[in-house]
């Protein structure tokens, strides 16, 4: 019985980290990034496919969702600077 109560606390704790404000916006951020990412990468792109970051649209989305997370993660978006 007892096992099965920490197992209930830690699922309850996980459902409120994942619906906490601390994870959502970085999550949103970076599906957000992730797709301006890849919008970029469509629309403008690299021709000869040998830029580094818009040759691929795996390397504009995971550039655009870190870029998106450092954004929103940084200390001037919490005030601090």
């Amino acid at each position: 019985m007892k096992k099965n109560d920490e197992t209930e606390v830690r699922t309850k704790q996980v459902k409120e980290f994942l619906t906490s404000r601390a994870f959502l916006k970085p999550a949103i951020a970076v599906l957000a990034g992730g797709l301006v990412g890849f919008l970029y990468y469509y629309f403008i792109g690299c021709s000869s496919g040998h830029c580094a970051i818009t040759g691929s649209p795996l390397g504009s989305v995971i550039f655009g969702g870190l870029l998106g997370f450092f954004i929103v993660s940084s200390p001037c978006s919490k005030g601090q600077c």
